[in-house]
């Protein structure tokens, strides 16, 4: 496709119009670049996508909002107050932790609720949560505030962190240096289960993302009145408003290279976008292996990306149920009778086990609209091994619901079954089918210390000039923050756009 002639300045394509392409697009647009968008699905989001049916309202993934001054930052590049477009509201508590004797752990921003809370399990623990929040906070300031929106283009930047990494303990595992502070087991669960909400298992993933509990109660958690849904309706019109263009139902194929450098991208109907700059919010594995199958490469080969380790992904069941449940929280995560165990079946072993954990999301208890009067929106999420594991999806996604709603129905949703009107479903098939994550996994590259910082594909592609990747895959990770911060790294590696004319 020729450039608009009636718009001279250099054009950035953006693949896929998840958080992180949508982040990026909004700043190049306020750095000089005429953006273009492009995703395969028929709506704006990715993991952020919005269904609808019989009134109901699902957001397909992201629901927490942590760090609210990344979107308040985005809309101000663009002129506008983020409290003109979505209104976020904070939650309160953040979640319980319901264990599989019925007791409950409440998470708050509340510092003197948290200390009762840790009390209730074992009064001897109060002190070591002191101290492992001091931990939290220091690790946040390192690894969130001054690291989080720097690139790591060069091994030096990574020695540069390196005598931090094992200061903050960045070798250990998350549970490791929670059960440094704390005895008890339940204790212990509450404090380190944070890194499976970007796709890690605590057992293994680094220290480091112990700053998220330190996140939380720094900012709060809060929730998009009308859903996540509205952040990414706002953030589109950020980019209609700068000039840019979010063009959906079309997929890129290729991105084209010539002599080394990415020139633009290749549609699957054939049509060619030249593009002085590619930014790729795809998942990296999928960028590298299929969107450059043609391009040389010494980094990222298809041999490393096919030895890396990815993520476990999901079973989600989107429902909307014909009667309330008002006892019910926000986020509820309901916990099985394994902890390690279940987690080593899914991270290990690829083994679909018999039980499992949940996460409930009821979005009605803040916003009542999402659904019809006197109903329920519901949506309930079980980690599950990616695609490397031998589970047939077309088979068991049917009994494995149907096993949920019944767990459910015996601990927090009474009389679940018959009140059910509306349901969808989510496996690991979607996620590689629907999203292009390699294996099915639900966060790309696995968070250990090895697929960190460095380690972890660029921001700056290391292996085509002009292309750069945001996303989960690429640095500094997955979750909302770590896709919004990945944005950020554009900022000091894409060239100003004076520099292209």
């Amino acid at each position: 496709m020729p450039r608009d002639t009636a718009d001279t300045r250099p054009h950035a394509v953006v693949i896929g119009a998840g958080f992180g392409g949508l982040a990026a697009a909004v700043r190049l647009g306020a750095r000089g670049y005429r953006v273009t968008v492009l995703d395969k699905l028929d709506a704006p989001g990715g993991r952020a996508y919005v269904y609808r049916e019989g009134g109901y309202v699902f957001d397909a993934g992201p629901t927490i909002i942590t760090a609210p001054f990344l979107f308040e930052e985005l809309w101000a590049l663009a002129g506008r107050k983020l409290e003109d477009d979505v209104e976020l509201r904070e939650i309160s508590p953040f979640y319980g932790i319901r264990f599989d004797d019925g007791s409950v752990f409440q998470c708050s921003r509340d510092a003197g609720a948290m200390r009762a809370e840790v009390a209730k399990f074992n009064p001897a623990d109060v002190a070591g949560y002191e101290r492992f929040l001091k931990k939290s906070e220091e690790i946040f300031r390192v690894g969130f505030e001054q690291l989080g929106h720097v690139a790591f283009d060069t091994i030096a930047d990574m020695a540069r962190i390196a005598p931090d990494l094992i200061r903050l303990s960045g070798h250990r595992s998350v549970h490791d240096l929670v059960s440094r502070y704390v005895r008890d087991p339940k204790v212990r669960t509450a404090l380190s289960f944070h890194p499976l909400l970007i796709g890690g298992n605590p057992f293994e993933a680094s220290a480091v993302y112990c700053l998220i509990s330190y996140l939380e109660r720094k900012w709060g958690v809060h929730f998009a009145m009308g859903g996540t849904g509205q952040l990414v309706d706002g953030l589109v019109s950020l980019i209609e408003g700068q000039g840019g263009v979010v063009r959906c139902n079309t997929e890129v194929s290729q991105i084209t290279v010539d002599a080394g450098r990415a020139t633009g991208v290749r549609l699957s109907d054939g049509q060619e976008i030249r593009a002085d700059i590619v930014v790729s919010n795809a998942e990296t594995g999928h960028t590298y292996k299929h969107l450059l199958s043609d391009a040389p490469r010494k980094r990222w080969t298809d041999a490393k990306v096919d030895k890396a380790r990815y993520s476990m992904s999901l079973f989600v069941w989107y429902f909307g149920v014909r009667r309330t449940y008002r006892d019910v929280d926000h986020h509820t995560i309901v916990l099985g009778p394994r902890y390690k165990g279940l987690l080593d079946d899914i991270f290990r072993r690829k083994h679909l086990a018999d039980d499992f954990s949940l996460y409930l999301h009821r979005p009605t208890a803040t916003d009542p609209s999402l659904a019809p009067p006197g109903c329920e929106a519901f949506y309930v999420l079980s980690p599950v091994p990616n695609l490397e594991g031998d589970a047939d999806w077309t088979e068991i996604a049917e009994p494995y619901r149907q096993a949920i709603e019944k767990r459910l129905e015996e601990t927090l949703l009474p009389g679940l079954k018959e009140a059910v009107e509306v349901s969808l479903t989510l496996t690991p098939l979607d996620f590689r089918d629907r999203l292009n994550s390699l294996r099915g996994a639900a966060f790309g590259l696995e968070p250990v210390l090895t697929q960190s910082a460095w380690f972890r594909p660029h921001n700056r592609s290391e292996d085509i000039m002009g292309l750069y990747l945001v996303g989960a895959g690429t640095h500094p990770g997955a979750g909302v923050p770590g896709v919004l911060s990945s944005a950020r790294v554009l900022d000091s590696v894409v060239p100003d756009a004076r520099a292209h004319v």
